[in-house]
C-alpha cells in the first residue's frame, strides 16, 4: 500500500529525533538531525515526493510482526512466509555523537531469503535536491545546498541508481546484513556497518533503555501498558534541551480527506507539563527537572508584568514557528493542505499556567525544591493571571475561530493560583496571598456561576454554552470538584450521554456547522477516554473504569502505541504516537489500580 495504516508503524529514537519504521520494513518517516527539522524521509505524506529506506524480504504470502524487545525501543519486524522467516532489527544508537546514527540489521531466520533495500532520502521536505556518490560499502547523500550530509554504510554491496542507494542479497539461515545510516555527519572515516560495530551498538542501547525504565517505581496493574508509554513519552523527549515534542509528526490527518493536519514537532508547555506529571507518578523525576530548567528559560523576570507564555516553543525555546503549507505534497491518503510550523504559537491559552504549576508543584514536593529564582519569576506569572483570567482565548482545544471563554481555561488559572498558594505556605515562600486567595475564590465561583447551564445539568465548555465538551473531565481530576459532587455526577451522566459511544468519547460534537474553525467531523479523541476511565474510578464505580480502561487498551496498535484520535472503524487518526494520550493511559492506570487495590482486589 503506498499510505499503510497510520497504526501499522513502530517508532525508533534517540531523544534527538524518531523514525517511524512500517510493518513492511519501511522508514517512511524521519526527520533529522532534530524533531523539527527537515524531513529526509517522508513517504507517509507523499509516496512520490517524499523519500523513505525500504529494508524488505522477498517473501511471497509472509505474515508481519512487530515487537519491541521487552523494555526497551528496539524494535524487530519479523516477516513469516511459506519459503522462509525473516527479520529486521531497527534502533537508533543513544549519545553516541552530535549524529544521528540508524542502524538496520536484516536476517534470514529460516531458509535463503533474498533482500531488497532501497534508501531514497528526500532533503528539505523533499524540495532540496541532492547528489549520491560511492558504492561498494558506503554511499554518501549531500543536499544540494549543503544543508545535511547523510552517508549509508552496507555489509553487503551497495550501487547508486537515480539518487538512491540501492542493494539486492541473499541470506542463508542464520546470517545477517548490517545497515548503518549516518544523519548529519561528514561522509568520513571508515564504514561502521560491521558485525562487531553493530552488536555492540545493539547492546549499549538495549541496556540504555532498560537501565531507564528500570528506574520505574510502578509495580501494578497494566505494567507492560504503562511501560510502553512510559518508553514512547521518552523517546519524545529532546535530550539536548529537556523540552519534548507533542508528538514528532506532522501532518497526519484528524480525518481522512481533511483539513486538521497539523504540526506538532513543537514543546507545548501543557502538553510536557502533563507528560511529567505522569513520568513523577512512577518516579521518574529526571525528565521533569530538565523540564523545569527549560522552562525557567522561558519565563521573564518576576515584576509583577511577566506572561503571557506563548502555548508552543521549538525544542531550544525559540518563539518563532511560522506556519506554511506544503503544496508539493500530496498528503496521507489525500489529505491536504500538509502544514509545518503551528499558528497556535500566537495563540491565547490560559489553560497552560495550570498545568505548568501543578507540575511545578508535583516537582517540588517528589522531586526536587525549587529554586529561589524560580519561584520569583513563577510568582510573576501568577499575578499575570490573577489580572487576566477573564480574558477570551483560544482554549486546550486551540481552535480557529473567535476567541471564547473556555471552561477549562478558567479550571486551569484556578489551578495555577491554587498551587502556587499550596507551595507558597508548603515552602514559606514569600508571595501576595491576600490576592491569589481573593482571586481563586472569585474564579471558582466564577465556573459555578458562568459554565453551569441548569438546563443540561451539567458544566460546559464555553460559557453560556449549550453543548458538552470533554475537557470538563479535568475538573476532578485537578480536584476542582469532588467527583461525588451532585454537580458533577450530572455532568458525567451528560457526558456519558452527549459524547460517550461505547468506551470512545469525542471531545465535543460537530453539528452543522463549525465548531472549532473546521465544519469536517473528527475522530474520538483517546486521551479523553481515558480522562473518562479515571473520573469513573475517582467517584467510585473503579470495575466500569477498569472495564472502560481496558477496552480502549484494546484500541491500541500491535506494539501499544496511540495516535491522537480513533476514526470510524477504529484506525488511528492524527500525529502519532501521542504524547497526550500516553500521559493519560499512565494517569488512568495508576489511579484504576490503586483503588482497586484499595478495595481489596488482588487482580
Amino acid at each position: 500500500m503506498p499510505y499503510p495504516p497510520i497504526e501499522d508503524h513502530g517508532i525508533i529514537g534517540d531523544l534527538n529525533t524518531v523514525a517511524l519504521v512500517g510493518l513492511d520494513g519501511t522508514i517512511g518517516f524521519m526527520c533529522a538531525p532534530r524533531f523539527d527539522s527537515p524531513t529526509v524521509f517522508a513517504s507517509l505524506l507523499d509516496a512520490e515526493r517524499g523519500g523513505s529506506f525500504t529494508v524488505a524480504p522477498a517473501l511471497d504470502e509472509a505474515r508481519r510482526r512487530q515487537l519491541y524487545l521487552p523494555d526497551t525501543n528496539v524494535l524487530l519486524t519479523r516477516f513469516m512466509g511459506p519459503a522462509g522467516v525473516a527479520e529486521i532489527t531497527d534502533f537508533m544508537t543513544i549519545g553516541e555523537s552530535d549524529v544521528r546514527r540508524v542502524v538496520r540489521r536484516a536476517k534470514a531466520v529460516r531458509g535463503e531469503v533474498t533482500f531488497h533495500v532501497r534508501c531514497a532520502p528526500r532533503f528539505g521536505y523533499g524540495q532540496t535536491p541532492h547528489r549520491a556518490e560511492g558504492g561498494a560499502e558506503s554511499v554518501c547523500f549531500t543536499a544540494e545546498d549543503g544543508s545535511l550530509k547523510m552517508r549509508l554504510d552496507a555489509s553487503v554491496p551497495l550501487r547508486v541508481a537515480e539518487g538512491d542507494a540501492v542493494a539486492e542479497f541473499t541470506l542463508r539461515p542464520g546470517d545477517t546484513a548490517t545497515f548503518v545510516l549516518e544523519v548529519g555527519g561528514a561522509c568520513e572515516g571508515a564504514p561502521r556497518a560491521s558485525h562487531r560495530y553493530s552488536a555492540r551498538a545493539f547492546k549499549e542501547t538495549e541496556n540504555f533503555w532498560r537501565r531507564w525504565i528500570g528506574r520505574s517505581t510502578y509495580t501494578g496493574r497494566w505494567r507492560d501498558e504503562v511501560n510502553r508509554s512510559a518508553l514512547a513519552l521518552k523517546l519524545l523527549v529532546s535530550d539536548p534541551h529537556g523540552s519534548l515534542v507533542a508528538a514528532p509528526t506532522f501532518g497526519l490527518p484528524e480525518r481522512i480527506g481533511g483539513a486538521r493536519n497539523w504540526d506538532y514537532r513543537y514543546t507545548w508547555v501543557r502538553d510536557a507539563a502533563f507528560t511529567l506529571y505522569a513520568l513523577i507518578r512512577l518516579g521518574l523525576t529526571k525528565e521533569t527537572g530538565a523540564f523545569i530548567r527549560w522552562i525557567t528559560d522561558r519565563v521573564t523576570a518576576g515584576n509583577g508584568d511577566a506572561g503571557p507564555l506563548q502555548p508552543l516553543y521549538q525544542l531550544d525555546g525559540s518563539k518563532e514557528v511560522p506556519e506554511a503549507e506544503l503544496a508539493h505534497w500530496d498528503g496521507y491518503r489525500g489529505s491536504r493542505p500538509v502544514r509545518i510550523g503551528n499558528a497556535a504559537s500566537s495563540q491565547l491559552q490560559l489553560d497552560i499556567y495550570g498545568a505548568l504549576m501543578d507540575s511545578v508543584y508535583l516537582y517540588d514536593k517528589y522531586g526536587e525544591p525549587i529554586s529561589h529564582d524560580l519561584w520569583v519569576r513563577l510568582s510573576g506569572l501568577v499575578d499575570w493571571v490573577c489580572g487576566h483570567w477573564r480574558l477570551p482565548d483560544e482554549g486546550i482545544w486551540e481552535i480557529r475561530s473567535e476567541q471564547r471563554h473556555h471552561l477549562s481555561s478558567r479550571l486551569l488559572c484556578w489551578v495555577a493560583v491554587d498551587r502556587a498558594v499550596r507551595l507558597a505556605m508548603r515552602r514559606s515562600f514569600p508571595a501576595p496571598l491576600t490576592r491569589w486567595l481573593e482571586t481563586r475564590d472569585q474564579i471558582y465561583n466564577s465556573i459555578f456561576e458562568e459554565m453551569w447551564n441548569p438546563k443540561l445539568g451539567a458544566f460546559v465548555g464555553e460559557q453560556g454554552g449549550r453543548e458538552m465538551d470533554a475537557s470538563v473531565l479535568l475538573m476532578p481530576l485537578l480536584r476542582f470538584i469532588s467527583p461525588t459532587d451532585p454537580r458533577w455526577t450530572s455532568t458525567m451522566r451528560a457526558v456519558t450521554r452527549e459524547l460517550v459511544e461505547d468506551s470512545l468519547v469525542r471531545r465535543y460534537r460537530i453539528l452543522g456547522g463549525e465548531t472549532d474553525g473546521f465544519a469536517d467531523d473528527e475522530g474520538t479523541f483517546t486521551i479523553c477516554s481515558f480522562w473518562y476511565a479515571e473520573c469513573l474510578s475517582r467517584a467510585g464505580d473503579v470495575q466500569q473504569a477498569r472495564f472502560v480502561f481496558e477496552k480502549v487498551l484494546g484500541y491500541a496498535n500491535h506494539l501499544g502505541l496511540f495516535a491522537e484520535q480513533l476514526g470510524p472503524s477504529g484506525e488511528h487518526l492524527g500525529n502519532f504516537p501521542q504524547a497526550f494520550t500516553h500521559l493519560a493511559l499512565i494517569s488512568a492506570a495508576y489511579d484504576i489500580d490503586r483503588r482497586l487495590s484499595g478495595a481489596g482486589w488482588k487482580a
